[in-house]
């Protein structure tokens, strides 16, 4: 590596003008290399559970896959926990976080955060500690890029909180929290705030808060060396009426978010302003089919970027499909390209690999989760055949062993 950067630094001296592309060249080629340097062949894959007497869930479990053969073992146990939806790893990769059932102090059970550490080999999880929110209904958790925070979504109570990371991965008690007011334009859905996730800008400067019930993207200022949130100016974009922002993913150049749009059955491009933290609509497209468009009581699950900028996957939920739209890296504009079948019932959370060659998809309600090809020139996915149990499956995180 090191001709190549003193190449590509005497270009730079060489001609000034093109010193901002060489470096953002630059950047990516490094970031593309670490990737793959990090990331080899063989990978665990955690997956978040709702737990019921029902679905016969207990909590974590763990499977192996290899990125050259597309081999995915069937899921183990890593760990029992109550309703362990949402993972999220550490970029340390010896610690893992979940939201769902924790139990305080005072021995009472409440919502929040737990803390796991990863045994290395086998993926096996250890709780570390707990802490409570606030809120109710959690149901999504984050990281920040340096491991020293995490935050919460509250949907039940439609509030957001924030958790300082310790050295040995312990979350410390809730360090902020923001309740959300308002409601939407949907009486039934939208009646009151619904927190639904929380994600980090691609900086680390922001966090951004899409609230169901309000249709808006909150947005707040972070800070990882204390765990606390603030609001920013401007303090939130507006996503379409009765629209329900669920999930988001920014787009790998960092000039794009997507917004998938649980109740309207469409997909939101924002531009993004990264200094002021402030997001402008680009456009709105459906995920569905022409022929299905307008039918009710479809929803939508989740939002991907490809690593190569030019292609956006969204699950739709109850539909059963996977949206794959064609993404210009210019515009961020987005073009439909298929529907593929999900192979399984009320598909949640879509997870490609790090190396973009494979999508994991998890079923909740048939208890499974399903792999697919990624053609590397269309984006568009092809079912492998490979489909393991996953009781109560509905999420999904790749893990890279060293």
């Amino acid at each position: 590596m090191q001709p190549l950067q003193c190449g590509l630094d005497r270009a730079a001296t060489r001609h000034q003008h093109r010193g901002t592309m060489i470096r953002t060249s630059l950047a990516f080629a490094f970031a593309a290399l670490t990737t793959t340097a990090i990331a080899g062949e063989n990978f665990l894959v955690y997956f978040g559970t709702s737990t019921n007497a029902k679905n016969g869930s207990k909590g974590v479990y763990v499977a192996r896959f290899n990125t050259a053969t597309g081999e995915l073992t069937e899921p183990q146990l890593a760990v029992e926990a109550g309703n362990p939806g949402f993972l999220a790893i550490h970029p340390s990769k010896k610690f893992l976080y979940a939201c769902g059932d924790v139990t305080k102090a005072d021995g009472k059970k409440a919502g929040g955060i737990s803390a796991f550490g990863i045994e290395k080999g086998s993926g096996k999880l250890t709780l570390i500690n707990q802490a409570a929110t606030a809120g109710a209904g959690p149901c999504h958790v984050s990281v920040d890029k340096t491991g020293k925070m995490a935050t919460i979504a509250n949907y039940g109570s439609g509030s957001i909180g924030s958790f300082a990371i310790q050295e040995d991965g312990s979350v410390s008690p809730e360090v902020s929290f923001f309740q959300h007011e308002g409601s939407g334009a949907d009486p039934k859905r939208q009646a009151g705030p619904h927190a639904h996730s929380v994600n980090f800008s691609p900086d680390n400067r922001f966090a951004f808060a899409c609230d169901l019930g309000l249709d808006k993207v909150l947005i707040y200022k972070a800070d990882p060396a204390t765990g606390k949130l603030t609001p920013n100016d401007p303090p939130f974009a507006k996503t379409p009426a009765g629209g329900g922002p669920r999930h988001l993913a920014f787009h790998p150049s960092g000039k794009f978010l997507f917004v998938n749009n649980e109740m309207g059955m469409s997909e939101t491009v924002f531009a993004y302003d990264a200094d002021k933290g402030a997001l402008t609509e680009v456009e709105t497209v459906s995920t569905l089919p022409e022929a299905d468009r307008g039918k009710k009581g479809l929803s939508t699950a989740e939002s991907v970027a490809h690593p190569n900028g030019r292609v956006v996957y969204v699950s739709n939920r109850t539909h059963d499909t996977i949206a794959v739209f064609a993404c210009d890296p210019a515009t961020g504009k987005l073009t439909l390209l298929e529907n593929v079948p999900v192979e399984g019932k009320i598909p949640r959370n879509i997870c490609l690999d790090p190396t973009g060659k494979w999508l994991i998809a998890a079923h909740q309600d048939s208890a499974t989760a399903a792999l697919f090809k990624v053609d590397q020139d269309s984006g568009k996915l092809t079912f492998t055949g490979t489909k393991v149990n996953v009781p109560g499956s509905i999420c999904v995180r790749f893990l890279a062993l060293d």
